[in-house]
């Protein structure tokens, strides 16, 4: 059947060609972590109507103050432009990467909540200190203890506004303009966005069905010295490919050998669907000597709880984690002292567990049924593996008995029959391959993912 990972194209074509167009002319710019993009996306605000009392001025006024010039280095999210154009009725969308809103435990966090207001309301809503509230920094640690990291210590971890915010961090603290990084091809879109505004170089590490490969990888690292590499080793957005254990300890090695950063993005490692996948690099750090000195390990309970707390945290070198620390100050002073509160409630009171269990059941069951669609409407003018956890169906495109071979061709037509989902190219740093898209399962229940997908096989 063969993997989905080729590349091809030119980023910019995808965006015109799918007909999505930022507004003209751009305003600014915002951010935030998400499914297509809960976290950190880049994106363009249209121009603003500015009304006046007096009848004879102008019903709009020009924004002349010249823009950064880092901005230029970004452009308008392609996916959230893309939402835009979902809100016909009627229409299945397999676009967004959000948690299932369903599945959230509103009574667990509720009693959380509850708890942290009854216990401590001064600490609950004073401010706090920036690296975070020390007993969820305790919980965070004891979290990671229960699935194989034993040695972190709540002094070693800061506390974070969601994962993103901890990219967001790297960036400040470790790119200068010109930079190198290395990222996975595909990636994270946030990702790239993110360390394109300060500025980095961003060199594509090739991936197949077990992630990055990592012979490729280290050839990547002896040429281009990058500042850092940037991993996402389980069920990443948006490949869904879990890195093999073998590979994660000669990405270890190869960080050792070659005194080079690695940074393991970890937000869906928790949503396995049969056995659990191999230990996190930050669990198998301590089998390599050397190697914890040379990672930062970024999680979050976003996918896992709730996208809504903003709860993040970042494990790294001290010296790293204070120059974090001190550039978080900066931005938002602490994550909300509420928000940690609740957080670190729901942790002691050991609701996750149960809460892990049921959404790795239902997501487990939507993949699958997912998969099975696939099959049989698209056949094999679609080839994908099928996802072992996260939320996500990474596939390409193969063109087989004349059908359509490019993501952004079959979006639109897609979006004509009522189905959406989101075309691959953007996930690129470099030659994106225009054959591929992207499929969530994760809000969309069994009937409408039957639905959904004889629809984009019908647009097929």
């Amino acid at each position: 059947m063969g993997f989905p990972y080729q590349s091809k194209g030119m980023l910019s074509q995808y965006r015109y060609r799918l007909g999505v167009l930022s507004t003209d002319p751009p305003l600014g710019q915002t951010g935030g972590r998400g499914a297509s993009a809960p976290r950190g996306m880049v994106r363009f605000h249209g121009w603003l109507p500015c009304k006046f009392a007096q009848p004879n001025l102008p019903a709009t006024m020009p924004f002349t103050t010249p823009f950064a010039d880092r901005l230029n280095n970004v452009e308008t999210s392609a996916i959230r432009e893309l939402f835009k154009l979902l809100g016909k009725p009627g229409i299945i969308s397999f676009a967004g990467g959000f948690p299932d809103s369903a599945l959230f435990d509103v009574e667990g966090i509720r009693e959380a909540a509850n708890a942290a207001l009854s216990n401590e309301p001064g600490a609950a809503l004073q401010y706090g200190a920036t690296e975070g509230y020390q007993p969820l920094r305790e919980q965070i640690a004891a979290f990671l203890a229960a699935k194989g990291t034993s040695d972190v210590a709540p002094d070693q971890l800061i506390v974070t506004t969601g994962s993103q915010q901890a990219l967001d961090l790297l960036g400040k603290t470790l790119i200068s303009p010109g930079d190198k990084v290395i990222v996975e091809g595909p990636t994270f879109l946030a990702t790239i966005q993110c360390f394109r505004l300060y500025g980095a170089e961003l060199i594509s590490a090739p991936i197949d069905g077990e992630g990055v490969q990592t012979d490729a990888l280290e050839q990547l690292i002896a040429e281009h010295k990058p500042k850092f590499v940037y991993l996402i080793p389980t069920f990443g957005n948006p490949s869904g490919a879990m890195l093999s254990e073998e590979r994660r300890r000669r990405v270890l090695e190869m960080a050792v050998k070659h005194n080079t950063l690695i940074v393991e993005d970890d937000p869906y490692g928790d949503l396995y669907f049969g056995a659990p996948p191999p230990p996190s690099l930050l669990a198998l750090s301590a089998e390599v000597p050397g190697s914890r000195d040379l990672l930062v390990y970024c999680g979050s309970l976003s996918k896992v709880l709730s996208p809504g707390l903003r709860v993040g945290w970042m494990v790294g070198p001290t010296e790293l984690l204070a120059k974090a620390t001190m550039c978080k100050q900066f931005s938002d002073a602490h994550t909300s002292t509420f928000a940690q509160a609740t957080a670190a409630h729901y942790l002691k009171a050991g609701r996750m567990p149960a809460t892990l269990a049921k959404v790795r059941a239902v997501y487990a069951e939507r993949a699958t049924c997912m998969g099975n669609a696939l099959r049989r409407e698209l056949g094999d003018a679609i080839a994908f593996v099928q996802p072992q956890g996260g939320l996500f169906v990474w596939a390409r495109l193969t063109g087989a008995g004349g059908k359509v071979a490019d993501g952004a061709e079959l979006a639109r037509r897609a979006i004509e029959n009522n189905v959406a989902f989101v075309p691959g190219a953007p996930f690129y740093a470099a030659h994106p391959d225009h054959a591929t898209l992207r499929l969530s399962f994760a809000t969309v229940g069994v009937e409408k993912i039957e639905e959904g997908v004889a629809r984009l096989g019908a647009a097929l």
